[in-house]
């Protein structure tokens, strides 16, 4: 197994090392949408026009989300790995306030915001995990404003043993709809606002249930597609 990972991670290097020359200088992209709001169908809308996206497992093999929990933006933003890449979607891109400074360190960048219901998106979250925090329970805490009942739970429950950076799922959702949506709402208004402050033609914004979201996305960046045009992840679409 040990040597499948590693003959993995080589191809992985050299695929990247091959494609560098063709990303570096281009105009990023990011997907900011918090998750649950069709972050992969951006990433395959993105993939399927030509771009070289950045996915979830992208980010857990170089460990991109741990970087941004511990403040190594640098580390993330230096790498080959980053520079190999022109869009980007899911962790750790839609972090709190991670979106001012990729605006600031990559100012011709453009940026995309999904966002729904927030009941709609607050029950995606429920089903998720069977209603448990998604992913990594102290980095979850930290972005959803729990960190005052993670550390009450670190200091008096002997049982409760959260990871450093693994996918562990600790502490439920249920009974905290309001303040998820709250969260959620003013995540979403605040990136909008400051992109209309800041820079508006740099962002891209549409309700995931936006019929003609995928149309309008292509114009924003610079292409069309068919008016019948639809991407769908599926069931398990974030």
């Amino acid at each position: 197994m040990k040597i499948i990972k590693t003959v993995l991670g080589l191809k992985r290097k050299v695929k990247m090392i091959i494609n560098l020359p063709l990303v570096i200088g281009r105009q990023k992209i990011f997907c900011i949408s918090m998750q649950r709001n069709g972050t992969t169908s951006v990433g395959n809308f993105l993939s399927e026009h030509g771009y070289r996206v950045a996915r979830n497992g992208d980010s857990k093999y170089y460990k991109w989300t741990y970087k941004w929990h511990i403040g190594d933006f640098e580390g993330i933003f230096r790498s080959a790995a980053f520079r190999s890449f022109q869009a980007f979607e899911d962790d750790p891109w839609w972090m709190p306030d991670l979106y001012k400074i990729l605006y600031h360190r990559f100012p011709k960048s453009r940026f995309i915001l999904f966002y729904r219901d927030s009941d709609k998106w607050f029950d995606s979250m429920l089903s998720h995990s069977n209603g448990k925090t998604l992913g990594n329970t102290r980095r979850h805490c930290k972005v959803y404003n729990r960190m005052t009942e993670f550390y009450h739970k670190v200091d008096n429950d002997p049982s409760f043993k959260p990871t450093v950076n693994c996918w562990d799922s600790l502490m439920s959702l249920e009974g905290m709809r309001e303040h998820y949506k709250r969260v959620y709402d003013e995540y979403n208004r605040e990136a909008i606002e400051f992109f209309q402050r800041y820079s508006p033609e740099s962002l891209f914004v549409a309700r995931l249930e936006d019929r003609d979201k995928w149309q309008k996305l292509a114009r924003f960046l610079g292409f069309t597609v068919n008016e019948d045009y639809d991407m769908h992840a599926g069931k398990s679409t974030k």
